[in-house]
This record gives structure tokens, sequence and C-alpha cells, in this order.
């Protein structure tokens, strides 16, 4: 796989921050997964990230603190390096350097978004044994994020417990309970222990229109070495429609905060949540209310250019838990991926363009215009 991306950032401070950022950054990535055999199979892949051109941005090891944030250092890394054996009965253990993506990744992602992968060195177990039912335990001793090695925390010496049941009962209800139990040697304030419940779903209003949705709730205290004595709520409801290739959701994403620590999701793939400026990857001592909408259509039966664009739009509004204005943000985007014929180099092709405006209003917060332009090339 390679991806090369150019991303703008126009931030107003805060101090040092005085200029803006231009970043021109490719990766690549290049593996080998084997067949199965007695039960076994085996995967290793490697990825490169570089920046093109000149470095004017800070990729939070080059030092370049007047540059807004672009958080994706030059690193040639190991990214996935496991083994797997699938020979109890509807069973998967894998062992090894791997990526873990769960639920809607508020919790364990891979922040695909960013051009160096996060990945886990972990023991995951998945079993399917009883029909709609999917049980997963997780044992996390590494977090490789996506700072790279370079990074004083890019790697987090972890003691992390991931238990996690799904079971779907029809279309329109999917039930999950989980329990994250996350102990950091090295960034102890971010230890925490969470346990929460999920409910996703769809079902047929009329011909062609379907209602769907998302209601989730947690509630979080510290864990292990945390400095911090805490516990805070965290609420999510989304409700929503699609017909004839457009949806309409609406939301509101509660984070609390008791003015010393918020709500706390740090292996999460936080670029999808709370608006892509990345203005809350970490929340606020205050908490985090937002509110927002999003809209989508993808066209088709037009032709094969066409055909497959994805539009999307999206507004939120975010307010502290009990106090502070934290300001607004509009999100747009634009993306196709080509799937290309068996005789072609390349599977695929994809293109997105991007663009978030983020207006603040209380401090630290400042105006924040972020624009991106990616292409992806799939072997």
């Amino acid at each position: 796989e390679v991806r090369y991306r150019y991303e703008f950032v126009d931030q107003d401070g805060p101090a040092p921050v005085t200029q803006d950022a231009n970043a021109s950054t490719a990766r690549v990535n290049l593996g080998y997964k084997t067949g199965v055999y007695q039960g076994f199979q085996a995967l290793i892949e490697g990825q490169v990230v570089q920046h093109i051109g000149g470095r004017f941005f800070n990729d939070s090891i080059n030092g370049k603190t007047t540059y807004p944030a672009v958080t994706d250092p030059d690193v040639t890394v190991l990214n996935e390096f496991w083994l797997s054996n699938n020979s109890l009965p509807e069973t998967v253990v894998k062992v090894g350097r791997q990526k873990i993506n769960i639920d809607n990744q508020r919790y364990i992602g891979t922040s695909n978004w960013r051009q160096n992968d996060q990945t886990f060195d972990a023991v995951n177990i998945v079993n399917t044994s009883i029909k709609g039912l999917e049980l997963n335990y997780a044992y996390l001793w590494n977090v490789n994020r996506i700072q790279g090695p370079e990074f004083t925390t890019g790697r987090l010496n972890s003691e992390t417990h991931i238990a996690h049941a799904a079971y779907k009962a029809a279309d329109w209800l999917t039930a999950t309970a989980y329990g994250y139990w996350m102990d950091f040697d090295n960034s102890a304030s971010l230890s925490n222990q969470t346990y929460g419940v999920r409910l996703t779903g769809n079902t047929p209003l009329c011909e062609n229109t379907t209602f769907i949705y998302e209601a989730e709730g947690a509630w979080q205290i510290d864990n292990g070495s945390n400095p911090s004595k805490y516990n805070a709520w965290y609420f999510h409801v989304v409700p929503g429609v699609k017909a004839y290739g457009a949806s309409l959701k609406g939301g509101v994403e509660y984070l609390a905060g008791n003015g010393t620590m918020g709500f706390q999701t740090p292996l999460a793939t936080l670029h999808a949540f709370n608006g892509w400026a990345d203005k809350f990857l970490t929340t606020p001592a205050n908490g985090l209310l937002d509110f927002y909408g999003v809209a989508s259509y993808q066209f088709s039966n037009i032709n094969k250019y066409v055909d497959g664009i994805e539009l999307v739009a999206a507004y939120h509004k975010f307010n502290g838990d009990k106090t502070g204005d934290f300001g607004s943000e509009i999100d747009l985007s634009l993306g196709k991926t080509f799937k290309l014929s068996e005789d072609m180099f390349f599977k695929s092709i994809d293109f997105t363009l991007k663009y978030a405006n983020y207006e603040a209003d209380d401090a630290p917060y400042t105006d924040t215009q972020k624009a991106w332009a990616q292409i992806g090339l799939k072997f």
C-alpha cells in the first residue's frame, strides 16, 4: 500500500505557533501473509513514513514548534508481526504486533488517518462458538503510537486487559458490553478502567428508507499508578436515517470532567471524533459536550467516474461539562475509490479531499483551519 498526503494548517497560536504548516508526506506498507497450515497463519509488515520537501510542520519530534502540529514523523518500523492459530473450535488466537479495532474505535483503534499506524503488542482471542455472539479478550503489553519510537511516549509500556462481548439479536439490535483496564508505566496519567454498554442497529421505515442508531454509556475511574483519583461518565447517542444514497445523523457525545480530569480514551482512533481539526484529542479537564450533525451522499447511476463519489458535511458545537464554551467546527470531505481490473498492477486507487474550520471561543483554544489532499494505491 502506498499513500501520499498534503496537509495544510492555519492556526492562530497559542505561542510559540506563528507560522502555517505545510506537510507533504508519504507512507509505504509492504507485507506478506502466509496461508493457513495446521491451523497456523503468520503476517509480517513493515511501514515507512517519509516527508517530501521541506519540513514546514511540527511532526512531534523535529522541534519545529513555531509550526502547528502535523503528527506524521519520519519512521521506519515493524508495523505488524503476528502468529495466529484457529485449532480451537470457533476460536482465533493471535499473538504479536497487530492491529486491533473494536466497535467504532472510540476506545481501541489503529488511528489509520495518521500516516504511522497505532499497533499493539498483544495476545488477542476471539471466540464465535455461540451463534450471534462474539467474545473478545486481549492483553496488551506495549502500544506503538502514531508519534513513533523516538517520541518520549511513542511506546506505552502497558498492562492493559480488554474484555468485549457483542451479541447480534437482529438487524435492529446488536448489544455490546465491555470492560477496559488500562495501566501504563511510562504515562501513568492515562491509566483508567472503563465499563460500558453499547447498542446499535437499523430497521426499515418504508421502502428505500432506513432508521439507524447508536447509543452508548460508560463509567470510568482511575486505575493502576494514575496519580489522579477521579470518576467520570460517558454518553453517546446518534439517531439517523438513510435513503436513496444519502444519510443524515444528529448526535450528542458527552465526556464528563471534574475540573481536574476528564473521561479519557488514550488508545482510540481520535481523529474520528469531536471534529477533524483534532482540537480535543485529550478530553478537557472540564469535560466535553459535543452536539453534532452529519450529512452524507454517495452518487450512483450517473457514470463510472461519478458513481461512488461520497460527499460528507458535519457541524459540531462544543461546550464544557458544566462550564465553558469551546467553539464550533465545520467539516467537509469528498472521496472516491476506483476498483481496478484484475489485470492492472494496482487493485484500487482512492482520492480524498478534506477541510476543517474550527472557530474558538474560550481560551486556550484558537481558531484553526486544516485542509488535506490524499491519494492512495493498494496492490
